[in-house]
């Protein structure tokens, strides 16, 4: 088996490209569902964000379930495959289990640290499990990415620091007031700009927030998304006094707001501080305003000098997060490795269990005079006995497992503990188990009472003990 994803993001794709592959909620389940049925598919899980759509799929072969992997996104997309090549990228094994990792801790993202990717690769996750789409690797891998992504942003302070420009100003006001929710906010404009800084004030506490705008329409609309008001340009200058945080990106050729109309506003205010922030180009606001006694101006320049200096700062903790994820790689391939191990050993464990049983019954028909007290003693001590014996030899093959010449240590682990017979039941009864839950998911009705692998893999082994009892 292989692991592979397939799939396109912000930095391979433009947005018109990045648009077409867009997955809706009511259209997830039939995709991974038609991504399970595709030719090789053993298991399945889609990441579709705004910045990304990425198949991730456990494979029998590499190449032809490549092929086939691209076959599905033409047919449900309805998009012929020479548009998209180009922008497609392919990482197989451990490649594939290193970008999940990044993408999952943020270091993938278009700004570093991000932590909605988290939420959203969870949730395609839990959908795609759900829809038992998922079995044994990707019920690990999974778990195993989402808990080294909320380690990396809670053992670190990659996601801490302000990374946008409107970001940077609201964390700036911050510095200065401490709090937003006893202070009048202004905003100069109604465009993306304006609407995500409104978003961040109303986010840190703001309460009054004020949209100003030369059409009022524009202005209103903005304002009711985050409990503000509008007012026109006209009526928010002569209310300059009344205002301790003004935030401008309008798109005028001109200031907007002129010294001797802050110089007006200050003489009304007692000398309480004015924080003004001015994100356009060309700027809203006349820079000589800065040279007014409690008026703090800062302009678009002065916010990039703190974006780029907190983009470093998450650059620097990214590097930790790289070590981490070298670490759970790590981790992974060893887990992996003994993954083809484990039905050996849990057969060995059984047969060896079924031995001390059987023993131990024929001590009691020959002691029948013991009573519940000692033979409780006598099969706790018989299991121990037990256990201790193939202890060592189960580690063993663990650590051969992780070496190059592991399938020849697994073929000498079945010939030494004679478990020939257990081997060759498991793996028929293994490949039956496939076969059935191929079939159950081949239709919706299947599909939502298919067992999980995981589960079928207990099955498979609770068979094997009986058998071997």
């Amino acid at each position: 088996m292989h692991l592979i994803v397939v799939g396109l993001n912000y930095r391979t794709a433009p947005v018109e490209m990045r648009e077409r592959f867009a997955l809706s909620e009511r259209e997830m389940p039939l995709a991974l569902q038609a991504l399970k049925q595709t030719t090789g598919i053993l298991e399945g899980v889609i990441v579709a964000t705004c910045n990304r759509t990425e198949l991730y799929a456990v494979v029998d072969r590499l190449h032809l379930c490549g092929h086939y992997i691209r076959a599905f996104m033409e047919q449900w997309f309805n998009i012929p495959r020479k548009e998209f090549n180009s922008h497609l990228y392919m990482y197989e094994d451990d490649r594939a289990v290193e970008h999940l990792f990044r993408v999952t801790s943020g270091l993938d993202s278009m700004i570093i640290g991000e932590t909605q990717i988290l939420g959203q690769v969870r949730d395609a996750f839990l959908l795609a499990q759900d829809q038992q789409a998922t079995g044994t690797l990707f019920n690990h891998l999974f778990k195993q990415a989402i808990t080294l992504a909320k380690r990396a942003h809670s053992e670190t302070s990659v996601g801490e620091s302000a990374v946008s420009v409107s970001y940077a100003a609201v964390e700036l006001g911050k510095r200065i007031f401490g709090r937003f929710d006893d202070k009048k906010v202004m905003i100069f404009g109604a465009g993306k700009m304006s609407e995500l800084t409104a978003q961040h004030l109303h986010a840190n506490g703001a309460k009054e927030v004020y949209v100003v705008n030369r059409t009022l329409e524009k202005a209103e609309e903005l304002a009711d998304k985050f409990q503000g008001s509008a007012m026109t340009l006209d009526d928010a200058i002569a209310r300059l006094k009344d205002a301790d945080i003004v935030i401008s990106s309008t798109g005028a050729e001109r200031f907007v707001i002129t010294r001797q109309q802050v110089e007006a506003a200050m003489s009304a205010r007692k000398k309480k501080p004015l924080f003004l922030i001015d994100i356009a180009v060309p700027r809203d606001i006349e820079p000589s305003c800065g040279d007014i006694q409690n008026v703090y101006l800062y302009d678009i320049d002065d916010l990039e000098g703190i974006v780029e200096s907190n983009m470093a700062k998450r650059r620097k903790e990214a590097e930790i997060i790289e070590d981490m994820i070298a670490l759970e790689q790590e981790a992974y391939q060893q887990w992996y490795a003994t993954l083809g191990v484990s039905p050996l050993i849990r057969a060995l464990q059984e047969k060896a269990a079924a031995i001390q049983e059987t023993t131990l019954e024929s001590l009691l028909r020959k002691l029948p005079e013991l009573d519940e007290r000692q033979v409780k003693v006598i099969r706790k001590l018989t299991k121990s006995i037990v256990s201790q014996v193939i202890h060592d030899p189960i580690l063993r093959i663990k650590e051969l497992a992780a070496e190059k010449r592991s399938d020849e240590a697994m073929k000498l682990f079945v010939q030494l503990f004679a478990l020939e017979d257990e081997v060759a039941h498991l793996k028929a009864e293994e490949k039956a188990g496939a076969k059935a839950r191929k079939d159950k998911i081949s239709s919706p009705k299947g599909l939502e009472a298919a067992p999980s692998p995981a589960l079928d893999m207990e099955k498979l082994l609770s068979q094997l003990a009986g058998a071997l009892r």
